[in-house]
């Protein structure tokens, strides 16, 4: 099983998050707290590096998505998930005219994880609902809150699919 999660909002986040309520989280980045732009030092939404290893210790294969379209930006973004312990998995980002919609639709994954980009404008930002049908019946979406983590999607990846 292949999943596609999203690093930014989702299982990464700025370091000044830490400690944080998901509604000041989001708060931080519209209001461009300091440490949103010093991606590397961001750090893990909660316990996400822990899940992705629960998921990968069952078989599935972890791929990532970046919101940077340069290497040197993906780069820093690998060195944190190293840094903390997420499993080894590619770490995927747009190409310059590229939408998240034709990464989606490039790598195809099973299970899509993204959250619902409350502090950037919510759905004109999110992938699912920007591809066409007969990849929105090929892939499962899950959407979780910005900054909310994924600690409470289910540690049996069979149940991902449902």
């Amino acid at each position: 099983m292949k999943i596609m999660v999203f690093l930014h909002g989702t299982t990464i986040m700025h370091k000044n998050a830490r400690g944080k309520p998901r509604e000041e989280r989001v708060q931080q980045v519209i209001a461009e707290d300091e440490s949103v732009r010093d991606f590397a030092s961001y750090i893990p939404v909660d316990e996400a590096h822990h899940k992705l290893q629960r998921w990968r210790a069952q078989g599935a294969e972890i791929l990532y998505v970046s919101s940077h379209r340069n290497d040197a930006d993906v780069e820093m973004d690998r060195s944190v998930l190293q840094h903390y312990g997420f499993p080894d998995g590619p770490v995927f980002h747009r190409q310059m005219s590229e939408s998240y919609a034709d990464v989606a639709a490039r790598v195809l994954p099973d299970v899509l994880i993204e959250d619902d980009c409350e502090s950037i404008g919510g759905e004109p930002h999110m992938t699912y609902p920007h591809l066409p049908p007969d990849l929105q019946a090929r892939i499962k979406s899950i959407v979780v809150k910005e900054f909310g983590g994924i600690d409470q999607l289910s540690d049996d990846i069979s149940n991902l699919l449902r």
